[in-house]
């Protein structure tokens, strides 16, 4: 039995998975709030006591850098080190992959049905294929063609400098500095990203904000799911802002993404929220950030551009590490 994780700032997944055929089959799926335990092991005991069963082999994916076998989560105070969980499961090698390598593999054997299509383009046999995913964090990476197989690429391309496209966005790059010593794509396009837009646009506004509003960002967990959901069905101006132009600098930072890996093999939307707000991306805002590129314009337009929607992607992707990938 193959033992896969997927762990997040706000939730871990783990599934233990069986090789069919060449692929990754899962047998059982668990979810684990992560704040709620103290490390990884601790949730893996957990697991393991509810469903017991014996393991041959075992890969994680992490929300954060993995530097020599150990990985500081970005977004939770826990760390996890390999050469622990090796020893904590009594196997001779534990896979530690940065959350969107894990995501990348995934899509290899990703069905049709799993993902939605924004942009045909033509693929490319063998290129180089982007993966960007925003949720608690931003993830970035990338799988890459090594002459025998794709091999998923590391990155915290999310952490990068953000880089303001028009006067609204130095606007906001000046309000986010009040707020920050430096601001990331991931200050933005991110969960608390909608938190910090929503303040911004507020701000701007001059209006005061809506006492249904406040009541549904105070009781909603998290606040940006209140916001995401006004601006969706347009209920309040100033969350329709924020939602526009999420999608606009999401567009644009896949794009970035895709120029920096000439990512003529496709590109893959990934994390928790781009299934949540599908119809605006769907909208074309998010189409025009990722194609304005000036004289590369017609090479971002022939670029397939997906959205995957099976949440348990990362899952897949860390088992198929450990099946496949692990030596």
């Amino acid at each position: 039995m193959i033992l896969a994780g997927d762990i997040g700032g706000t939730k871990t997944n783990l599934a233990y998975f069986k090789e069919e055929g060449g692929r990754v089959v899962p047998v059982h799926v668990r979810s684990y709030p992560s704040q709620q335990y103290r490390s990884l092991l601790d949730i893996i005991s957990t697991m393991q006591k509810e469903l017991p069963a014996p393991i041959t082999a075992a890969a994680f994916g992490v929300a954060g850098p993995i530097v020599e076998g150990r990985s500081k989560l970005t977004n939770l105070d826990w760390e996890v080190v390999s050469e622990e969980i090796r020893e904590g499961l009594k196997l001779p090698r534990v896979g530690l992959l940065n959350d969107l390598e894990a995501t990348a593999y995934g899509i290899l054997d990703l069905p049709e049905n799993d993902r939605l299509t924004l942009q045909s383009g033509m693929a490319r046999e063998h290129a180089a294929i982007a993966v960007i995913a925003a949720g608690t964090g931003l993830g970035e990476g990338a799988l890459i063609w090594d002459g025998r197989r794709y091999r998923a690429m590391p990155s915290e391309g999310g952490h990068a400098d953000f880089a303001p496209r028009n006067e609204v966005e130095m606007d906001l790059l000046r309000f986010l500095l009040t707020k920050f010593k430096r601001v990331s794509y991931e200050r933005i396009l991110s969960g608390p990203g909608f938190v910090n837009l929503y303040e911004f646009f507020r701000s701007r506004s001059g209006e005061p904000e809506p006492s249904w509003l406040t009541d549904e960002i105070r009781t909603v967990a998290p606040p940006a799911a209140a916001i995401s959901g006004a601006g969706l069905e347009r209920t309040d101006p100033v969350c329709v802002q924020v939602l526009d132009l999420f999608v606009s600098l999401y567009g644009a930072e896949a794009g970035n993404l895709a120029l920096k890996v000439l990512a003529t093999g496709g590109v893959y939307v990934g994390g928790g929220i781009a299934p949540k707000i599908l119809s605006r991306l769907q909208e074309g805002g998010f189409l025009e950030g990722f194609t304005t590129k000036g004289r590369h314009s017609p090479l971002l337009k022939s670029m397939p551009l997906h959205v995957i929607l099976n949440d348990k992607i990362a899952l897949y992707g860390a088992a198929h590490d450990a099946a496949f990938v692990l030596d």
